[in-house]
């Protein structure tokens, strides 16, 4: 049977969609603070939820141990623990599910010799990706089971920001079959979409401060950050010494979220015009629409977010349109490499 075939593309492809998927009930468990609901770690037993009172009350006398239910929730009743264990316990499975996914038709195509050299490399690379973001899984949970009763921001973003780089990585093996050759394009304008993609990456690593932070929550106006001030006092005194200001304060955060969201927008209007002068083959010339016309959707959904104080279905929308931006770059990119 002929490597690198259809179901080799429908696999990375379904892969990419349990990422996208796990993405947006990750971004639900996060912004309805359902993160810290299952303070243990169980590979197998772990996929089957309390199925009765008692192992409920087990659970919910577990969760009682941790500072969130101590310092935060000491109100909660078993209802109310039941909502936010459903988030944490669906994203947990949904993760064990894509392991599944990648590692048991990986080693199906292996055996039947599906597989090319370069992409056994490939998804050899997909597979650490995976367990190391499983990995980041259970790091990120552990800091909030100490004494504050909320996830490290830092942990938060590696953990997040390496879910939309296995995605993208997964994406680009699939185009690598999709399209075995490519154009030859100017090196210029290759590094310049390669720069553009770096920025989005730290822009993705900013949100995950933000959302971490609960940053959002703050300096609610646009485009000043409060009235009148398009830099806000606390964006340089929140913290000490000065550069902590820019990953640990809450308005030095959301200030370079900010910045860098005009400068993405600048960068992809530049790339769009810049194209406008090229011969460009149907692709690339349909990824650099999109890819403008997905900026603007995530620059208005940023803002709105804003606005509105992140309410649920804007954050996640927000974190939505970041997937679809980066897979857009992503593609971008791939049609003018060589």
């Amino acid at each position: 049977m002929k490597k690198d075939n259809k179901k080799v593309v429908f696999w990375l492809l379904t892969g990419c969609t349990l990422i996208f998927i796990m993405v947006v009930v990750g971004g639900i468990t996060r912004l309805t603070h359902s993160g810290l609901s299952i303070s243990n770690y169980k590979l197998i037993s772990g996929t089957i939820p309390p199925m009765n009172d008692v192992e409920w009350q087990t659970a919910f006398d577990l969760y009682k141990q941790y500072p969130e239910y101590q310092k935060l929730n000491n109100t909660f009743t078993i209802q109310d623990f039941k909502d936010i264990y459903f988030w944490e316990w669906l994203h947990r499975v949904i993760g064990r599910f894509i392991g599944l996914v990648f590692f048991v038709p990986f080693v199906y195509f292996l055996m039947r010799k599906q597989l090319s050299k370069p992409t056994i490399k490939k998804s050899l690379i997909l597979l650490t990706l995976g367990a190391f973001q499983g990995f980041l899984g259970w790091y990120m949970v552990k800091s909030g089971l100490v004494d504050n009763p909320d996830v490290s921001h830092y942990r938060l973003a590696a953990h997040l920001t390496t879910a939309f780089i296995t995605c993208a990585y997964t994406f680009w093996v699939a185009l690598d079959i999709i399209f075995p050759t490519r154009k030859q394009i100017q090196k210029g304008f290759r590094n310049f979409l390669r720069v553009c993609l770096g920025l989005l990456i730290l822009q993705i690593i900013y949100g995950a401060f933000v959302a971490g932070l609960d940053a959002g929550f703050i300096h609610n106006h646009w485009p000043m950050m409060s009235e009148g001030k398009f830099i806000h006092e606390t964006v340089y005194i929140e913290q000490e010494p000065l550069f902590k200001n820019f990953i640990e304060g809450k308005s030095g955060v959301q200030f370079i979220h900010r910045i860098l969201a005009y400068i993405i927008t600048v960068l992809i209007f530049t790339i769009w015009y810049k194209s406008r002068r090229m011969t460009l083959d149907k692709y690339q010339s349909k990824a650099i629409i999109y890819l403008f016309i997905m900026v603007g959707i995530q620059f208005l959904l940023g803002v709105f977010t804003i606005l509105f104080q992140v309410p649920v279905w804007l954050g996640v929308a927000h974190q939505i349109a970041a997937f679809f931006l980066l897979g857009t770059m992503t593609f971008t990119l791939h049609r003018f490499s060589k």
